[in-house]
């Protein structure tokens, strides 16, 4: 938003938020409700369908500006929106022009003496699809994939879990001979019991009440 000089202006008051919470639960939830409706199973089909609905609800729920003076400009050449709305992070690279993103490693690969990029400050892009971009002075620089950790425990935001657990499901999902889909009976036979010491049953599979 800053790169674009575009003011952030934030709900201050309960009124204000309670908008936004409403205008939310809205479209989190009658809007899924009415694509259902509505026969909608893929994004095409939402996208073509969605003037329509922007139509329906601006006619509904739009409320007249104090001012109806239009302040939006026009993009200007220096914008590219291709490279700001993107997840950017900046990284140092070591003596082997190596950087790390993700538990993995990038070595950037130059013409020039490596030792004149040493310690150098590049600007690490991703966009939605995971891919990558580094630049240094604004202008990009070849690289490669040279090093990738294996995914170790992560902590996430209570936000996200659902979402995380539902994709380790799908990523991590057992053989059909795992052990996991078969009872343990069946897997152990049942050892064989000892005889009666005149005592209750409770212990009678060798469990550590009966060793001795």
């Amino acid at each position: 938003m800053q790169e674009l000089e575009i003011p952030i202006i934030c709900a201050n008051t309960p009124q204000a938020k309670g908008r936004v919470e409403q205008a939310n639960q809205t479209l989190q939830d009658r809007l899924t409700k009415e694509m259902g409706v509505q026969g909608i199973s893929t994004p095409e089909q939402a996208n073509s369908w969605l003037p329509t609905f922007i139509d329906d609800y601006n006619r509904r729920f739009a409320i007249l500006p104090r001012r109806p003076v239009d302040v939006h400009r026009p993009l200007g050449d220096a914008e590219q929106l291709d490279q700001i709305l993107r997840r950017k992070a900046e990284r140092i690279l070591s003596k082997n022009l190596i950087f790390q993103r993700h538990r993995s490693g990038y070595q950037i690969q130059v013409d020039r003496p490596t030792h004149a990029m040493r310690k150098a400050k590049v600007t690490v892009l991703e966009n939605s699809k995971g891919e990558i971009t580094v630049l240094y002075k604004n202008q990009p620089l070849a690289f490669v994939l040279c090093s990738q950790q294996a995914d170790q425990a992560r902590v996430v935001a209570a936000e996200s879990i659902d979402f995380e657990l539902l994709n380790a499901s799908k990523a991590h999902k057992p053989a059909p001979d795992h052990p996991w889909r078969f009872p343990l009976y069946l897997l152990n036979p049942l050892p064989k019991l000892l005889p009666d010491r005149g005592h209750s049953n409770f212990g009678g599979w060798g469990d550590i009440l009966t060793l001795g």
